[in-house]
């Protein structure tokens, strides 16, 4: 199997502010295949993107994001930056030229709740700006990922899975269930490591994602693994990892 895909988490949310235009940007001088990043829904039926139900840990603001009025989102500011919270509008713009595959992660809202209509929203977005063929449409929630095959069976779906996602139905069931509903899994690497065996077994190597390790030990790790992708925070070491690998078999 050739070496794993580099997906940029929340852009490259260690290099620049995460999910900031500019950390989009500039993900484009790497040498990453793919990009990640989080989608919420206001009341207003604005797309923004950002990671948190809450304004509070990323921006310069407090209060939750799907109270904000319609065009608020501009005069909220992503701390460290000059620049507002961006809509998924913004960040189509920057890749839709690229062919850089995307990975939208649907959030919840404060309440751990999914925003009602905003898979088909997400999707029509994704069509409008001609990208469907290269995105996924992500979520740690099964019914949101059913959703998206019912609303928009034409886009790849991608589920997350971490300790805490798998505790209801236990291991075996959840990936069996998530399976189900999606094209590729994507494991928080200290479960993937820990259930190696089993999971390497349930999920054929070209569906199965890890996220995500940093440093460059644990990326070289990964990448000598049989995965599709890994997911970090720091593309810039993975591709340094990825190509002292390459090197190295050559």
């Amino acid at each position: 199997m050739t070496n794993p895909i580099i997906v940029g988490h929340r852009g490259a949310r260690n290099l620049w502010a995460e999910n900031s235009l500019t950390g989009f940007r500039n993900l484009l001088d790497l040498s990453v295949e793919s990009v990640e990043f989080d989608v919420h829904l206001s009341a207003t039926g604005e797309l923004l993107v950002i990671h948190d139900a809450t304004l509070d840990r990323t921006t310069e603001r407090f209060g939750r994001v799907t109270d904000l009025a319609a065009g608020e989102y501009r005069s909220v500011i992503l701390k460290g930056t000059d620049e507002h919270i961006p809509t998924l509008e913004d960040v189509l713009e920057i890749y839709a030229p690229t062919g850089l595959e995307l990975h939208v992660e649907l959030k919840a809202d404060a309440d751990g709740k999914p925003y009602e209509g905003l898979e088909a929203r997400a999707a029509a977005m994704l069509d409008r700006f001609g990208v469907a063929d290269n995105s996924f449409l992500t979520s740690f929630s099964g019914e949101v990922l059913k959703t998206i095959g019912e609303v928009a069976p034409h886009i790849r779906r991608l589920s997350s899975l971490n300790h805490k996602s798998v505790q209801a139905l236990g291991l075996r069931q959840s990936v069996e269930a998530m399976l189900q509903v999606s094209d590729v899994l994507a494991i928080e690497k200290s479960l993937l490591l820990e259930e190696w065996e089993l999971l390497s077994a349930l999920v054929p190597a070209e569906m199965l994602g890890v996220w995500v390790p940093n440093e460059l030990e644990d990326l070289s790790f990964w990448l000598k693994r049989p995965l599709r992708q890994i997911t970090t925070d720091r593309p810039d070491l993975a591709v340094q990892a990825r190509e002292g690998l390459f090197d190295a078999a050559h």
